[in-house]
């Protein structure tokens, strides 16, 4: 009798476990896609108004693009695919890392997690992550995306004239999100098995306190199977339009950037679970937390300041000062 309870109490817990899990993948993909929706709308009437455009906006300018490039699609393919995304993850990186190295403006340096930590960055470590980052996109990331194009060809037209509706694209970007969610977390916690992260995944550990740059800073094999795979396989399956994956391209690049930054800026996703995940490695493996929260391996975070601090700021003073770690977090 005692052991049915006992089995009737882990079920309870086990389903408490997923319904957990379910809302708060609901909760961060609806806001996520909320904020995305108004900035789009709010984006293509300035854009309207600038120009002095009527009608769809974004479908006659993509006209304009797609006749400039003429049958070439597969260059467009690359623009929108590796340029582009290459460009924006460069482009925010460079303004994350001068203030790493300069401390300046403090405006922005004030809001460090790990306060102490790569204050200020050493030069030579820097240079080290940006060389393999480099490496790992031209070396790997191009090549993939180059064999990406005809696996895209096959599924459709990546390179139509005509663009997708907006909430279809909305709807694609919640599937990528959960698609990369499941596949990064279980090929991340497979790489931190003591063989496989002895050999690999160690090398984007040597950051316990991460910059925006290793984002990419890895290992090739882990680079291919947990940056480049889990990202590329929701729009090989929806046989999605080049204008969503550039979208998506960018948006998940800027997320792991902000992920690895160091900084809990106003307005911007917490940084605060992956940032925990290379403080003390065996805990928070996802991106969303959503199959951490399922398998129990934010167990540790959720007892500590940092989980309290891992939402969005929306006000100028720094949780750190707000919500600061107990004297045994220190």
């Amino acid at each position: 009798m005692r052991g049915e309870v006992d089995h009737c109490l882990a079920l309870q817990r086990q389903e408490g476990h997923v319904w957990d899990s379910v809302k708060k993948a609901a909760f961060i993909l609806g806001s996520g896609l909320l904020v995305f929706a108004a900035f789009r709308n709010t984006l293509t009437w300035h854009l309207q108004w600038f120009w002095g455009a009527s009608g769809d906006f974004w479908q006659s300018h993509w006209e304009k693009v797609h006749s400039f490039f003429g049958g070439k699609e597969w260059a467009l393919f690359l623009l929108g695919t590796l340029v582009i995304p290459t460009l924006v993850f460069w482009l925010f990186n460079a303004l994350l890392t001068m203030v790493d190295l300069t401390g300046k403006p403090r405006a922005v340096a004030r809001y460090k997690i790990q306060i102490g930590k790569n204050q200020p960055l050493d030069p030579s470590r820097l240079h080290q992550a940006v060389a393999t980052v480099l490496v790992n996109q031209f070396c790997l990331s191009l090549p993939m995306v180059v064999l990406m194009y005809p696996v895209m060809q096959w599924r459709g037209s990546p390179c139509g004239p005509e663009l997708p509706t907006f909430h279809w694209v909305l709807l694609e970007l919640s599937v990528f999100g959960l698609l990369e969610e499941l596949l990064f977390y279980y090929s991340h916690r497979l790489f931190h098995h003591p063989t496989l992260y002895t050999r690999i995944h160690k090398k984007h550990h040597e950051w316990t306190a991460p910059i925006g740059v290793i984002a990419l800073y890895a290992h090739p094999i882990e680079h291919v199977f947990s940056n480049m795979l889990p990202s590329m396989v929701g729009p090989i399956l929806l046989g999605s339009h080049v204008a969503t994956t550039m979208l998506w391209f960018c948006l998940a690049l800027l997320v792991s950037t902000i992920s690895h930054c160091g900084y809990h800026l106003p307005f911007l996703p917490s940084p605060e679970f992956h940032d925990f995940h290379h403080l003390k490695f065996n805990q928070c493996y996802g991106v969303l937390g959503v199959l951490d929260r399922l398998h129990g391996t934010d167990t540790v975070f959720r007892q500590t300041k940092a989980y309290e601090r891992h939402t969005l700021l929306l006000s100028l003073t720094p949780l750190s000062e707000s919500i600061p770690n107990s004297p045994k977090e220190k």
